[in-house]
This record gives structure tokens, C-alpha cells and sequence, in this order.
């Protein structure tokens, strides 16, 4: 069965997991560099996060922390009823959550910025989501958002016409590239047009 699809005028291509979960994307952007297709992807349902409050220890303060795969399997379906109190639809996809449906309005008091740490280098990156609801599961809040920054893949297509994901050091090294400096361009037009839209 080929993976790639028309959505409107539209392409779209499913991203794989290891668990055979699969992940609908739109195909932003293509391009041929010595013989090999590459394609920038966008999710084409809602990316969705769920972080947990915990307590710093050493300042007192709640912070907003990452959950496991286990953790996220025992809270998922209370999630997915809150989320469906706004129309909203929480799929269990391949490599995020996502969630089907027109979301809210950004408000101004909905929006959190995280600190996320970036790869192996233990970098500092502040990012920003959209706060759409939150709910307790045994005595644990819980909070569920949207990252407002578009989250992009970066895959090769195979000769079979399927998407595989690249890790992030074979994407670093290709950005590194002459073939990709205008393809690096385009992001970096695209990250600036949607820091303009927020602001």
C-alpha cells in the first residue's frame, strides 16, 4: 500500500515508529541532493504535550516536567476526555501526540515557556506552548499543551516511496552542506515569520 497521499493539494506521507504507530505529515518542503530525496515534514493534526507539576527541592518551586512512555499509557485516556470537552480528538501517533480539531484562541495567559534541554549537549533552548487544559491523575496534575513553534521532521524518502526519519546528527551534518544552504534558509525564513506571528 504507498503511504503517500493527497490531502487537498496538499502531499502527505506517513511517518513510522518502532511500534508500527504511524504519523500523517504534510510535505513542506522536497529536495534532490545526489540522487537522494529529502523532505521537511509537518504533522498534519495538532502536536501535543503532556508534562506533569512537580517540586524543585532546592528552590520550592513547581515545575513542569516530562513524563515516561508508562506514565503517559496510565493518564492518556483521562487526557483524551478532557481534551474531547473542547471538541478536540488526542491521538496516540508515532514520535508525539497529537490531537485532531479546531484548538482555542491563543490566549496570553494560556502560554508557558520551558526551558528544554537540546541533544547531547545539554544546551538551554526556551520554548513556548499553549496551555489546553489540565486535569489530576491520582493526586498528580497534569498539564496538556501545543508547542506555538510548527514541529518539523526532517526525513529521506526510500526507494519504496517511504519517509525515514534522519537522527539529528546525520540532519546536522547535511545542514552543514552547500546543497543545503537554501533549504537551511527557508527555515530560518520560516522560524522568523512565525516569531513575527506571535509577537
Amino acid at each position: 500500500m504507498d503511504r503517500t497521499a493527497m490531502e487537498g493539494d496538499a502531499q502527505t506521507v506517513s511517518l513510522m515508529d518502532e511500534e508500527g504507530r504511524s504519523l500523517l505529515c504534510y510535505v513542506e518542503q522536497s529536495m534532490q541532493v545526489k540522487g537522494k530525496e529529502y523532505v521537511l515534514l509537518l504533522p498534519v493534526d495538532t502536536p501535543i504535550e503532556i508534562f506533569a507539576w512537580a517540586e524543585d527541592e532546592e528552590s520550592d518551586d513547581e515545575l513542569l516536567m516530562d513524563i515516561d512512555d508508562d506514565e503517559l499509557e496510565d493518564v492518556f485516556s483521562t487526557a483524551r476526555a478532557v481534551l474531547a470537552e473542547q471538541d478536540l480528538m488526542l491521538h496516540y501517533t508515532a514520535l508525539t501526540l497529537t490531537a485532531s480539531g479546531d484548538l482555542p484562541e491563543i490566549d496570553e495567559d494560556d502560554i508557558i515557556s520551558l526551558d528544554i534541554e537540546d541533544g547531547d549537549e545539554g544546551e538551554l533552548n526556551m520554548e513556548q506552548f499553549q496551555q489546553l487544559a489540565s486535569f489530576f491523575y491520582e493526586e498528580q496534575e497534569y498539564v496538556v499543551c501545543t508547542p506555538l513553534d510548527p514541529l518539523l521532521f526532517f526525513a529521506q524518502m526510500t526507494p519504496a516511496g517511504k519517509p525515514e526519519l534522519l537522527s539529528p546528527e546525520d540532519f546536522q551534518t547535511l545542514m552543514a552542506l552547500d546543497e543545503f544552504q537554501d533549504f537551511r534558509a527557508q527555515l530560518e525564513k520560516q522560524a522568523e515569520m512565525m516569531d513575527d506571528e506571535l509577537e
